[in-house]
């Protein structure tokens, strides 16, 4: 059975663990922004941080007990806010970016879903242990 989860751990996973994995990215987006790769580095981004951001989460959650679907997917709706707003606030006023290309809805599409797959997987895989059991 499922214990709930107190706010202070919602806390951690949302504006914690969301804004960490928004600052590594965008870390090495300043990194990238000064190469020949400036042009291509949202697509970089994903295609190296989708998997560091599913083992993280992976990592994160794993210890967990079973949590509910809701749970993951206010955690992905969190961390799509909080991506939005950061990258509203130190791309686009603060750089004045003109931002919103493919490669940025696909990064906010993943944002939501890693938590949530994540979740899922962990349910699925809890699920049929106890089955076992």
């Amino acid at each position: 059975m499922a214990k709930t989860t107190g706010m202070k751990q919602w806390i951690k996973d949302t504006a914690g663990l969301g804004t960490g994995l928004w600052l590594i990215g965008y870390l090495a987006s300043l990194a990238l922004f000064f190469t020949p790769l400036a042009g291509i580095m949202g697509w970089i981004l994903i295609g190296i941080f989708t998997p560091v951001t599913i083992a993280i989460a992976w990592w994160w959650f794993r210890p967990r007990e079973t949590l509910p679907l809701q749970y993951y997917a206010g955690v992905g709706i969190a961390w799509v806010l909080i991506a939005v707003v950061l990258d509203y606030l130190f791309i686009v006023l603060l750089f004045q970016a003109t931002y919103y290309g493919p490669d940025v809805f696909v990064y906010y599409a993943l944002t939501f879903l890693i938590p949530v797959g994540v979740g899922l997987y962990l349910n699925r895989k809890r699920e049929r242990v106890t089955l076992q059991v």
